[in-house]
């Protein structure tokens, strides 16, 4: 069922506001210790440990929680609240101690805090921890950047066993990118080497050279005819000695000294890179493993039959008419097709939200939380102004309701840590977030890089459906990375919007997010070209929310279910 909230007219909005500061602060999710419990053991009565979860700041306070409300900035009082459980072997606990550490939290990340927390967590066995180290050998943060790890860790997150013909291929891939850097890096210190040889060479030539040379003579005196003493000069050979010859041996011992120190040096670390390259996995295997997945028609069958996807749910947030800022022209057509398309095609109920404020988005945000079960799929849709403000080093980046204040004020904004931290909470299996606005990017600094995401292919294999649809995802496609983005451009709808339309209005197939993303891109930016601008969209994990290397898939009815 498709259903529009409207926001109430500007006069009344703006006292509901005032009078709902203390509602937004309730919705945010907070790092809570719950009381311990009281329990008994045979006639006596104790109380256990308390307990530290995620959840709203109004519902940490209902159930007696402590949490720190005026200090979100400050890593130190998150740490304070999982510590305690992380240390005594709580892997949950673990991987959140590291996801502070890698984000930060106001101050510079500490990947090196984080990747020793993960790597607890993920020795458990805790999914999430396994793809959260898995990605910081993929960007080499806290350590020496490793894809062959990377993979490994991302593997071992999908329960994905070793000799899987999708692992075997991606590890083949990664391990061939990996040869082919080491080669180089081998071929360029050998010419390096090379060269400084054979200048060791000439300078033993030009010392042999001096040994070899006669006594020197008492000079010719002068001759006080000029001209006669330059014709002299010039039919005298011996001045053609070389530079180098021309030195005392002595020196140019020193410099084949310190030639010969360097090249020693460059032969130790191309042996180093050698036994690197050694070090590759060779397997005996007779047969090749290809990358292609099934088709639809092979003898495998249909990779959706007696498949459940789970129920599809959308929130579809459209601001247009803006309070104290410029107002845009296209995000209620945008949102309102959008949700058109959704619902008739791909059968997911839909909620539309039409120049929201803050309050209104939040409380739908926080709402899902009760709406949603384990196998469910969320897709939120955003579709206005967009800012980023610095936070230290950082960029952190907000969407901006119909109350928002206009840049440099930051009231009634919504923050990308808000957004994230409600994602990390949901039930939901799936959720894939869609943001049309500036800046849209900075909800997430995961690689874009996601594991086995097969872009382009438009079939799935029985076992390809089966890790993805095991695992939870939390990905996002923004309209133009960390960047500007255009509010028309596509015929009644923004450039993005349009293509986006366009694309699920005609998918007929089970369509994966890298997918959509791979015919969204082009597309976006041959259009924002066209009229002298370039908006190249981006498409990533949001890893602080839960993301384990799943997928999410967009299913037409013409497809099944």
């Amino acid at each position: 069922m498709l259903i529009f909230l409207v926001a109430t007219a500007a006069p009344a909005a703006e006292a509901q506001d005032t009078a709902s500061q203390g509602s937004v602060s309730d919705l945010q999710v907070v790092d809570c210790l719950l009381p311990g419990q009281v329990r008994r053991l045979g006639q006596s009565r104790y109380i256990t440990a308390r307990r530290p979860i995620m959840t709203t700041a109004g519902d940490c306070r209902i159930r007696g929680g402590e949490y720190t409300e005026f200090d979100r900035a400050d890593y130190r009082t998150a740490l304070a609240v999982w510590l305690p459980a992380a240390e005594a072997g709580d892997p949950e606990a673990q991987t959140n101690a590291g996801e502070i550490f890698e984000k930060g939290l106001g101050t510079t990340p500490n990947y090196g805090a984080a990747l020793i927390w993960y790597r607890k967590a993920a020795e458990q066995g805790y999914s999430r921890a396994q793809f959260n180290l898995g990605t910081l050998y993929e960007r080499g943060l806290g350590v020496e950047a490793d894809k062959l790890i990377a993979l490994n860790w991302y593997r071992k997150a999908w329960d994905m066993p070793e000799d899987s013909v999708i692992y075997q291929t991606a590890a083949r891939e990664a391990q061939d990118q990996q040869r082919a850097k080491l080669e180089s890096e081998i071929s360029k210190k050998s010419n390096q080497i090379t060269l400084l040889q054979s200048q060791v060479d000439r300078l033993k030539v030009s010392i042999d050279a001096l040994q070899q040379r006669p006594e020197t003579t008492e000079p010719t005196p002068p001759v006080n005819n000029d001209s006669a003493q330059s014709s002299e000069q010039a039919n005298d050979p011996t001045p053609a000695t070389t530079a180098s010859a021309s030195l005392p041996s002595d020196d140019l011992r020193d410099q084949i000294a310190q030639l010969e120190s360097m090249i020693a040096g460059l032969s130790e670390a191309r042996s180093e890179v050698e036994t690197e390259y050694a070090a590759i996995p060779v397997f005996r295997q007779p047969k090749a493993v290809t990358a292609e997945l099934a088709s639809s028609d092979s003898n495998e069958g249909d990779p959706t039959e007696n498949t459940s996807f789970g129920q599809y749910y959308a929130l579809i947030i459209g601001n247009s008419d803006y309070r104290h800022m410029v107002d845009l022209t296209t995000p209620q057509l945008d949102v309102e097709k959008i949700g058109s398309i959704l619902e008739g095609r791909y059968g997911f109920s839909v909620k539309v939200l039409l120049n929201a404020s803050d309050v209104e988005v939040m409380h739908a945000i926080n709402d899902l939380n009760s709406e949603l079960d384990e196998d469910d799929n969320l897709l939120i849709y955003y579709a206005g102004h967009g800012s980023q403000m610095e936070m230290g080093d950082l960029q952190a980046g907000y969407w901006l309701p119909v109350n928002a204040d206009p840049p440099p004020r930051d009231t009634h904004w919504i923050s990308n840590e808000s957004i994230t931290r409600h994602l990390g909470r949901l039930k939901a299996k799936r959720v894939l977030v869609v943001a049309d606005s500036c800046y849209a990017g900075l909800l997430s600094d995961a690689p874009d890089y996601l594991f086995l995401s097969q872009p382009g292919s438009n079939n799935y294999s029985a076992e390809f459906m089966k890790y993805k649809l095991n695992r939870s995802s939390r990905l996002m496609i923004s309209s133009g990375g960390n960047s500007p983005v255009l509010d028309n451009g596509g015929t009644g709808h923004s450039v993005f919007a349009s293509a986006f339309i366009n694309i699920l209005g005609a998918n007929e197939q089970i369509m994966s997010g890298p997918q959509l993303f791979s015919q969204l891109k082009p597309v976006v930016l041959e259009r924002s070209e066209a009229v002298g601008f370039r908006q190249e969209p981006d498409f990533k994990t949001i890893k602080i929310s839960g993301n384990e290397a799943g997928d999410f898939f967009f299913v037409p009815a013409s497809a099944g279910s």
